[in-house]
C-alpha cells in the first residue's frame, strides 16, 4: 500500500471516529437524563472524551502526514505521539472524576430510574462501537498508525464499559440495589485508568525513540548480514516517528573494494531491510573492515575498543 493510500485510510478512520462518538454522546445524554445512573454517566463522560480526543487526533494526523520540510527534515510524524500522550492524560482525568462521584454516591445512594431506556441505548452504543473498532483494526493493520491504535484501544474500553453498564442497569432494576450501579462505575473507572497507562506508555516510548523489539532488530541484522559482501554490522539504531520507522546501521565491508561497489552493496542491503518495512527510512554507513590492507574474513569484525585495533570474531545476534 502506498503512503498516499495509507494517509487517506488514516484520515478516514479519524472522520469515522468523530462521527460515531457524536451519535453515541447524543443518545447517552438522553439515557442518562432518564435513568440518573452513575455507571451510565461514567460511560457518557468517556464518550465525551472520545469525541474531544478524536478531534485532537484528526488535527494531529493531518499535521503528522505533512511531508518533511526545511524545519522538520524527519517529517512531522511525532505529532501523532504527542496527541496520544494528551489522549492518555484526558482518559486518566475521566477515571478520577468517576471515582470521586462513586465516593459521593456511596454516602448518598441514588435509585436508578427507567432502566429499560438505558439498556436500549447501551445496546445501540455497543453495536456502533464494535463496527468502528473493526474498521480501526483494519486501518492499523495497514498503516501501523499509533494514534489510530490508541483511539481503537479507547473504543475497545467503550465496548467493555457499555456491556458492563448494560448489566449494571439490569441488575439494579432486578434487585433494586443502588450500590450495584456504584460498584460497576468504580470498575469502569479502574479499567479506563489502565487503558490510559497503556496508551501513555507507548506514546512516551515513541517520543523517547525507544528501540524496536529485539526480535525485529534481529531480523534487521539477518537481512543486512545476508549479503555475501557484508563482513559485519554494528551500531544498529531503530526508532519510530508516528507511522514511519527509521533504521540506521554501519556495514563492515572489505576496504579494498571500490566506492561504487560499496554503494551497490548498501543499496542491496537497504532493499532487503525494506522487505520488513516498506515505508521505512534506512540510513547506512559503510566502514572499511581492514587492517594494514589485509581484508577481514566473513564472520569477523573490526574492534576499536581500547588503544589499539584488533580483529575479533563477530558474535551472532
Amino acid at each position: 500500500m502506498t503512503n498516499d493510500a495509507k494517509s487517506r485510510l488514516v484520515q478516514l478512520a479519524t472522520y469515522a471516529s468523530v462521527s460515531v462518538a457524536f451519535v453515541i454522546i447524543c443518545i447517552k445524554i438522553i439515557a442518562w437524563i432518564q435513568t440518573d445512573s452513575l455507571s451510565l454517566l461514567s460511560s457518557l463522560i468517556d464518550s465525551v472524551l472520545d469525541i474531544a480526543v478524536s478531534l485532537l487526533n484528526l488535527f494531529a494526523v493531518r499535521y503528522a502526514l505533512m511531508p518533511a520540510d526545511e524545519d522538520h527534515r524527519f517529517g512531522h510524524g511525532k505529532a501523532e505521539d504527542v496527541a496520544a500522550m494528551l489522549q492518555s492524560f484526558c482518559i486518566g482525568l475521566s477515571s478520577l472524576f468517576i471515582f470521586s462521584e462513586a465516593v459521593s454516591r456511596i454516602s448518598q445512594p441514588v435509585v436508578v430510574q427507567e432502566t429499560h431506556v438505558g439498556m436500549i441505548v447501551m445496546g445501540l452504543s455497543t453495536f456502533l462501537t464494535v463496527m468502528l473498532v473493526l474498521f480501526q483494526r483494519y486501518v492499523v493493520s495497514k498503516t501501523k498508525s499509533v494514534v489510530i491504535a490508541a483511539d481503537a484501544l479507547h473504543y475497545k474500553v467503550d465496548i467493555f464499559t457499555s456491556l458492563v453498564v448494560f448489566g449494571s442497569l439490569y441488575f439494579s432494576s432486578a434487585y433494586d440495589n443502588p450500590y450495584i450501579d456504584v460498584l460497576i462505575a468504580v470498575g469502569i473507572a479502574a479499567y479506563i485508568l489502565k487503558g490510559a497507562w497503556e496508551i501513555g506508555s507507548q506514546s512516551f516510548d515513541h517520543l523517547m525513540d525507544k528501540e524496536f523489539d529485539e526480535a525485529i532488530r534481529k531480523q534487521i541484522m539477518e537481512k543486512a548480514l545476508g549479503h555475501d559482501m557484508v563482513i559485519g554490522v554494528h551500531d544498529l539504531r531503530t526508532r519510530r516517528s508516528g507511522v514511519k520507522p527509521f533504521v540506521q546501521l554501519h556495514l563492515e565491508l572489505d576496504g579494498n573494494i571500490t566506492l561504487y561497489q560499496a554503494h551497490d552493496i548498501s543499496e542491496a542491503v537497504e532493499a532487503s531491510i525494506l522487505e520488513l518495512f516498506d515505508d521505512a527510512e534506512v540510513l547506512i554507513h559503510q566502514d572499511p573492515a581492514v587492517i594494514k590492507n589485509i581484508p577481514l574474513e566473513k564472520g569477523q569484525v573490526l574492534s576499536t575498543k581500547g588503544k589499539g585495533r584488533k580483529i575479533s570474531e563477530r558474535r551472532e545476534s
